[in-house]
């Protein structure tokens, strides 16, 4: 497919691969912050084709599995009441709370819908007026501007019957928690395109400065991937430590001002919990005042504090980097798509999925025949 083999070349990236390993002398660790370059890499085996002195590790790169245990308990709270009909994105479905999930939620009888777009269920609002809608909004700065579009527009038409449940996070904030982290071992960040097509990249400038961390802002295809590894390790070699544009036919430094404007008018910047990191100060978005009649935890109550998770889940570690999937001992076992002990396990974007679909080892594979004949 024209504009997307071509970053996919094998050849090509033969020769990328060849070009990081001939400027590379020492030991370095890169973490991307997307869990598509994470599927990616996985994936392509594109960490197979870098040198064994360069290691990819996978930060929190996925909304999904960064929202915490006790939203997720909320939205099972709110989905499961009679009057209510719960809009979500797939990848939200099989995600666990502290005993069930919103698919065991619609199984018993909740009105749990999957919508492709925050304005679908503003069409259910208005179709549905004796119930009350609610959409889970989770996910990055990406996402945020077709939120704030669909809190918009129930303002303008005066439609009563929905609310948010929101989860937004912002990336920034998160990476810096792992620079500052007493366990971080990243020297080198890729940041996700996409976000930074709506955000820009210039809070990374004073990311990269402040911590003298080198931050490419990278797109999500083999090549993409690759020529981001290069030019982080060309400045960690150099000792440099700037912001630079590998996805430069998408990104722009300021971003998409139109985008930004709509988060602004909607949503304020507010401290987040997530999901293996803990609260980090000024790392969300909450509604604003003005529309704070479309707060879901206002009109149903707020999450409670105290959910857990199943204890010999290591997703907190790899959420943070520290750990990789596989070295899980319940990975592939007690752990799987079907019945996730976390939410990396069964998001589109989790690494812990990444590694199921395409690495899990023979042993597991094995194993799930026998128990799941």
């Amino acid at each position: 497919m024209k504009f997307v083999d071509e970053y996919r070349d094998k050849d090509a990236a033969t020769r990328m691969a060849a070009a990081i390993a001939q400027v590379t002398t020492r030991p370095w660790t890169i973490m991307e912050i997307c869990g598509g370059q994470t599927h990616a890499i996985v994936k392509y085996g594109i960490d197979q084709l870098l040198p064994g002195a360069i290691t990819l590790v996978h930060g929190p790169g996925c909304p999904v599995c960064v929202t915490p245990v006790e939203l997720i308990d909320k939205a099972l709270e709110i989905a499961a009441l009679p009057d209510v009909i719960f809009c979500s994105f797939g990848d939200m479905l099989r995600v666990p709370g502290t005993h069930r999930d919103l698919l065991a939620v619609k199984a018993n009888g909740g009105d749990v819908r999957i919508v492709y777009a925050p304005l679908d269920a503003i069409k259910l609002a208005q179709r549905h007026p004796g119930k009350q809608i609610v959409f889970f909004a989770v996910g990055f700065e990406t996402t945020a501007p077709a939120t704030a579009l669909a809190v918009l527009q129930a303002s303008q038409m005066n439609i009563t019957n929905f609310s948010l449940l929101v989860a937004h996070v912002c990336v920034p904030p998160a990476m810096e928690a792992i620079l500052a982290g007493p366990h971080n071992q990243v020297q080198g960040f890729l940041a996700a395109g996409h976000v930074c097509t709506v955000m820009g990249y210039t809070e990374y400038e004073t990311l990269a400065q402040c911590y003298q961390t080198p931050i490419i802002v990278t797109g999500f295809e083999p090549l993409d991937i690759l020529h981001g590894v290069y030019l982080c390790v060309k400045q960690l070699e150099e000792g440099r430590a700037t912001v630079e544009n590998q996805y430069a036919r998408a990104v722009r430094r300021a971003g998409s001002r139109d985008a930004q404007r709509l988060i602004t008018e909607v949503f304020e910047v507010t401290h987040r919990q997530w999901r293996g990191l803990g609260t980090i100060a000024d790392s969300g978005l909450g509604l604003r005042e003005r529309y704070a009649g479309f707060d879901a935890e206002r009109r149903f109550g707020a999450a409670a504090p105290g959910a857990t998770t199943a204890a010999e889940c290591i997703s907190a570690l790899v959420l943070q980097g520290i750990k990789k999937p596989q070295a899980c001992p319940a990975f592939g076992k007690r752990c799987t798509p079907e019945q996730p002990l976390g939410a990396p396990m069964v998001s589109t974007e989790g690494a812990c999925a990444a590694y199921y679909r395409y690495r899990r080892p023979p042993d597991s594979r094995a194993t799930l025949q026998k128990t799941n004949p």
